[in-house]
């Protein structure tokens, strides 16, 4: 059984009339204003609100701001962007300084002696006449 088939859609009744709560049938009348009003809220509910309020409002008013808050603040924040350059400027010149070297490294160990290319040694990889050069 679902809820709908529980519960009655409004106005649907054959002679469109309810029983309020004592049993009686009633008959329905325009209602001027919304369709559907809230129920009243328990004086628990009301009284439970009323006190977080008001002892929140308390909490709020019993704090107060450090006068130095914003110079403190804006100190810390300064520094930690002085370090964080700081620190960046120096991951920068080990980086350079590290492919620096490891160039030169690299370019130190080239042998001292020419190539098999350039050596002018042996034969030529053309067995033919090599092409005309253009004048020049």
């Amino acid at each position: 059984m679902k809820h709908q088939d529980a519960t009655p859609s409004r106005g649907t009744g054959r002679d469109r009339t309810r029983e309020d709560r004592t049993g009686q049938a009633r008959t329905d009348r325009k209602r001027s204003g919304p369709e559907r009003s809230e129920p009243p809220r328990p004086a628990d509910e009301e009284r439970t609100a009323r006190e977080l309020a008001d002892a929140l409002h308390a909490l709020a008013g019993g704090v107060l701001p450090d006068p130095d808050a914003y110079r403190t603040a804006r100190g810390e924040w300064l520094r930690r962007e002085r370090r964080r350059r700081l620190v960046l400027t120096v991951l920068v010149a080990v980086v350079f300084t590290l492919a620096t070297l490891i160039g030169l490294w690299v370019l130190n160990r080239t042998p001292a002696e020419p190539g098999v290319i350039f050596s002018g040694l042996g034969a030529a990889v053309a067995d033919g006449p090599s092409l005309p050069r253009p004048p020049g």
